[in-house]
């Protein structure tokens, strides 16, 4: 029976990886995979989670399962800094997924589950919400969610939902797009949640990288805007990022509602469709963030971690912006952006050429690593732009 199986593409990413490794060249720019970096090009663990894993192995005392909604302390201890400390706790319950795709596809599900057919989806986007809306087996539309001058699209957004039907939902970044870095400024937030409600369109908001975009409150204000003013919402979190736990797949779907009975039925389908899928969520993770939180010296060791990191991105934000016009490519936006991401329009020849003759690595859809760049490669990348751009 396995002969009748479909060959299945090549993931494009995996495959810069394989080139970029057997380039030669000691001068190869690698801007294609998506983590942070060290301006040294390392992707170091964060000292507050040696510090926390230390405690763990000290204090732990068994492996046993924790069931499908994992380490519930991690899940209560993310609250505050997601959703605000003035948030009423009565309305938002969670659990424990396997990083942020976990935490994407059980927003999905749950929102077919409670009867949503259609959801609607700025492109470009991370390209697994796509694929995680078609396992789902929900419609996807699209709008597009950028302007051709490199600013997020709010009319474009305003006609979608307009288009929207009631009972439709629409999937929103929550800071630090991937992969434009093109973000909804706080005025547009302040327009588009009350669409929501008028629309009656439910919110899935995925926040992958709370903190790497301008501050943690300030890279909530969008989800906590919608939340002020929508009746209910899915949210969808990673700590793979702003914690730096990629291969430890840390993350957490969260309800919220105003009606108890509908928020302990979304944890129950919540924790029937995790069980199903991968049963019980790694721990390890999740505990050491828990740790963290728990603890404040910890705590403002992290934040102070976080801090430098977003630090490190804005500088080199800053200087790809002060580049202003390189060849046809109009820099500036680059400066306005957040997080690790942001797109360059480029073709498909063009990502060639800069490849070939530079050894500058990135996706073919023209996205950028920014934490790829350093004080040592970023002025040979300008000027790599510059030969294929011009």
């Amino acid at each position: 029976m396995l002969e009748n199986l479909a060959p299945q593409p090549a993931d494009a990413l995996l495959a810069l990886i394989k080139l970029h490794n057997a380039d030669p060249r000691d001068s190869k720019i690698d801007l294609g995979v998506g983590v942070y970096r060290t301006a040294q090009g390392g992707t170091p663990v964060f000292k507050a989670i040696k510090a926390a894993e230390a405690r763990l192995l000290d204090t732990q005392i068994s492996k046993a399962y924790l069931g499908p909604e994992g380490d519930m302390g991690f899940v209560h201890a993310l609250i505050p800094y997601v959703f605000g400390t003035d948030f009423d706790r009565s309305t938002v319950e969670g659990m424990q997924a396997p990083g942020g795709t976990g935490a994407v596809r059980l927003a999905v599900e749950v929102a077919k589950r409670s009867g949503i057919k259609r959801l609607w989806m700025g492109t470009p986007s991370w390209p697994n919400h796509a694929q995680i809306v078609a396992a789902v087996g929900v419609e996807l539309k699209t709008f597009a969610h950028m302007t051709a001058d490199g600013f997020a699209d709010l009319d474009a957004l305003k006609a979608a939902l307009a288009s929207a039907e009631p009972g439709d939902a629409v999937l929103l970044h929550g800071c630090c797009h991937n992969p434009t870095g093109v973000d909804y400024t706080p005025a547009q937030w302040d327009e588009i949640a009350p669409l929501l409600v008028e629309r009656n369109v439910l919110p899935i908001l995925d926040l992958a990288y709370q903190g790497l975009g301008d501050g943690m409150d300030e890279d909530a204000y969008g989800l906590r805007k919608v939340l002020s003013v929508v009746p209910e919402a899915l949210v969808a979190y990673s700590c793979d990022k702003n914690f730096g736990l990629y291969r430890d797949r840390v993350g957490a779907f969260y309800a919220v509602t105003s009606d108890a009975t509908a928020l302990t039925n979304a944890m129950a389908n919540g924790a029937t469709i995790a069980r199903a899928s991968w049963s019980m969520p790694p721990d390890h993770g999740a505990a050491a963030v828990r740790l963290i939180l728990e603890d404040v010296e910890l705590t403002a060791q992290w934040l102070a971690e976080l801090d430098d990191m977003r630090d490190r991105m804005r500088s080199v934000r800053d200087r790809l912006a002060a580049a202003q016009q390189v060849g046809t490519i109009n820099m500036a936006p680059l400066g306005v952006q957040n997080g690790l991401f942001s797109m360059l329009p480029l073709n498909g020849e063009q990502i060639m050429a800069i490849r070939e003759r530079h050894g500058v690595y990135m996706a073919g859809s023209g996205r950028i690593n920014i934490a790829g760049l350093t004080d040592g490669n970023i002025d040979q990348f300008i000027a790599a732009l510059g030969d294929v751009a011009g």
